[in-house]
């Protein structure tokens, strides 16, 4: 069994809108939207969403891993996402992988403010295990370490670069749609905005 690790830190200014940032966080579904394509989303439960990664090569392994992730937000306005479960579908010789294959991912992403902006400080990390099958298992262990390494920190890269292009868009969106809504009388909001 060889364990692989990774971690990946974020920053992100995000000007102030009409609706603090912390209301839009607290709609985990749309984080799980920013880091994925939406058509990749399946919602399992009330903040637990399947997501089927696109196909990895991995030391010449064509994988089709798919990760359960729950996602909630704490008193704070910070949001936390961390791995359920975790399937791999491929062919039928590599079904030793799935039985060997295990991922764990945990993320924050945390609200602070500052005078004209606030920032989303995040921080992600990613470990996976499994059996490599020979001849893999056979190499240098220096050399599957930084292989294992390079490749699960660019899945984070990519998460990374898709909130940083998604997420403030994407909260502006919602706020321009929050504020032509109506006021209701509804306990999750207060003058058609939510809390």
């Amino acid at each position: 069994m060889h364990e692989f690790h990774a971690s990946q830190t974020l920053r992100l200014r995000v000007p102030h809108e009409a609706i603090p940032i912390e209301h839009y966080l607290r709609q985990p579904q749309r984080l799980v939207q920013a880091i994925t394509d939406p058509r990749r989303i399946e919602v399992l439960s009330e903040g637990v969403y399947r997501l089927s990664l696109r196909p990895l090569q991995f030391f010449g392994l064509s994988i089709d891993p798919t990760a359960d992730l729950r996602v909630w937000s704490l008193a704070d306005g910070t949001l936390r996402l961390e791995s359920v479960a975790c399937q791999v579908k491929g062919p039928e010789y590599l079904s030793f992988v799935n039985e060997s294959f295990g991922l764990a991912l945990q993320g924050t992403l945390t609200p602070k403010h500052q005078a004209s902006y606030t920032e989303l400080q995040g921080r992600a990390d990613l470990q996976i295990h499994l059996e490599l099958p020979p001849p893999i298992r056979f190499m240098p262990v220096s050399v599957l370490d930084r292989t294992g390494q390079a490749f699960l920190g660019s899945i984070l890269t990519t998460i990374k670069y898709r909130i940083e292009r998604q997420l403030v868009e994407d909260y502006r969106a919602w706020v321009a749609t929050s504020q032509r809504q109506p006021p209701t009388n509804a306990q999750g909001s207060l003058h058609g905005r939510p809390v």
